[in-house]
């Protein structure tokens, strides 16, 4: 790694008083500066999976801003010396909470260092983990790899790095990692490769598979098995810093999720079929109802819905389209006396945040017309401006406030015709709490028409 020329204020200001103090008689007087200091380098990843947004700060000032869960730094480069580093948690209310440090970091030159925040903010276990390598270059026809367990609820596990397909029984683990333990650097010949991983000395008990992944020639890896907040089963997916920022990769059966919700104030308890399958996937679900999540395979899919029982078919062969880590929920929405039934996803939130609490709210009802949501501190709402204004019902791509962010406490909702304070949903008095997910779809009275009611989600629906 080359590094950058720099020239700090104090060299400048050595160069210009020595240039003040030449004079016209020729002196022999020469200053010589110090040297340039070496170069150092630094890289950040964000491995909390409860934790918000984060500042990283250098000596009290700003380096990073708004870095979210799984994402990395490019890597840095700094003058070689002892830096207070500092890790700022973003709250709801965009304050700031210390986290991590300050503390002084001592970074010497020709070496990179990894920080990483680990562990968990609901426990209060959120510490930074160090690690350093010489600054050196990766073989020629090479792929340099490294390896971190950065995830605080797994146990100690093996790692496998072999060809596509391979028998892990006849294989060799690459590293067997405990919580915060790295495998040092590992190159390997550029290529396709599958990485696998296992519970530790049981390698048919495979907790993460990748996939087929390419190791490109003069690739400079750090790969972190980090909590996984997507789709699936496994209780990891792996954050791949390249020097440049990261990307998650989940498990390669991570698949979609979906729920249905029945959303159609004048239509019977449906059946709703898959593909044309003789048995329906979900049977008998009636208005103001939501499945739970169903994990689906990633891929194209038509969907039936009929009355129950199969007959009459109201929608046919409706398509859908699920990629990996989609999680969704589709509503049967419109009227059916009118024709204007049909089916709409919705995108739902995967990951807790310890310090905020997540509401989400769904414009569904198509006899309230356009509205406006206010939430607020008591149930006055004269003088208060909503937070959301003039939001449309759209049958065919379902509008929502998407998920705000609130301080964890006690809030009053309440819904009202657009430009007026006449309250048609609410107010309803809801108690937030960190890390917790609260979702709502606003639908029209049972048969149809005014006056709105509510179907209660995820952290708001009533216990069964």
């Amino acid at each position: 790694m080359n590094g950058i020329t720099k020239c700090s204020i104090p060299v400048l200001a050595v160069l210009m008083l020595a240039a003040c103090d030449s004079d016209d008689d020729n002196s022999e007087s020469v200053v010589t500066p110090p040297p340039a200091p070496d170069s150092t380098y630094v890289r950040v990843h964000h491995s909390v999976a409860d934790a918000p947004d984060v500042n990283v700060l250098v000596d009290g000032n700003v380096a990073l801003e708004s870095v979210p869960y799984g994402a990395s730094s490019a890597v840095l480069e700094l003058d070689e010396g002892t830096y207070s580093i500092q890790v700022d948690g973003i709250l709801a209310d965009m304050s700031t909470a210390t986290v991590i440090g300050p503390a002084d970091v001592e970074l010497d030159d020709d070496m990179r260092y990894e920080v990483f925040a680990v562990g968990k903010v609901g426990d209060a276990t959120i510490a930074p983990l160090i690690f350093a390598n010489e600054v050196t270059a990766v073989t020629e026809g090479n792929a340099r790899v490294e390896v971190v367990h950065a995830a605080p609820d797994a146990p100690p596990v093996d790692i496998y790095v072999t060809e596509p397909g391979a028998d892990l029984t006849a294989a060799s683990a690459l590293t067997t990692l405990a919580f915060t333990d790295n495998s040092g650097q590992v190159e390997v010949a550029a290529g396709d490769y599958q990485v696998r991983i296992t519970v530790a000395g049981e390698p048919a008990t495979v907790v993460y598979d990748s996939g087929s992944l390419e190791l490109a020639a003069g690739a400079d890896l750090v790969v972190a098995a980090v909590t996984n907040t997507m789709t699936g089963n496994a209780p990891v997916m792996l954050q791949v810093a390249d020097g440049e920022g990261a990307m998650l990769v989940p498990d390669v059966n991570a698949g979609a999720e979906i729920r249905v919700v029945h959303a159609s104030a004048d239509a019977p308890a449906v059946d709703v079929t898959l593909n044309n399958a003789a048995t329906p996937a979900i049977a008998n679900l009636p208005f103001l109802a939501a499945t739970g999540f169903v994990s689906l395979a990633t891929g194209d899919y038509l969907v039936d819905v009929a009355a129950e029982g199969g007959d009459p078919l109201v929608l046919d062969d409706i398509p859908l389209s699920l990629a990996t880590s989609d999680k969704l929920s589709v509503y049967a929405v419109g009227a059916l006396g009118d024709g204007s039934l049909t089916l709409a996803a919705v995108s739902d939130m995967q990951r807790r945040i310890a310090t905020e609490a997540q509401l989400q709210l769904v414009h569904a009802s198509p006899s309230a017309g356009n509205v406006d949501i206010y939430v607020t501190e008591t149930d006055a709402i004269a003088d208060a401006d909503p937070v959301f204004s003039n939001v449309p019902f759209d049958a065919s791509a379902l509008v929502s406030t998407g998920y705000v962010s609130l301080v964890p406490g006690d809030y009053v909702v309440t819904v009202t015709p657009t430009g007026t304070k006449n309250a048609a949903i609410g107010p309803i008095t809801l108690t937030l709490e960190g890390g917790g997910i609260y979702s709502a779809a606003a639908v029209d009275a049972t048969g149809g028409g005014l006056l709105p009611q509510l179907i209660l989600l995820d952290d708001l629906a009533p216990v069964q």
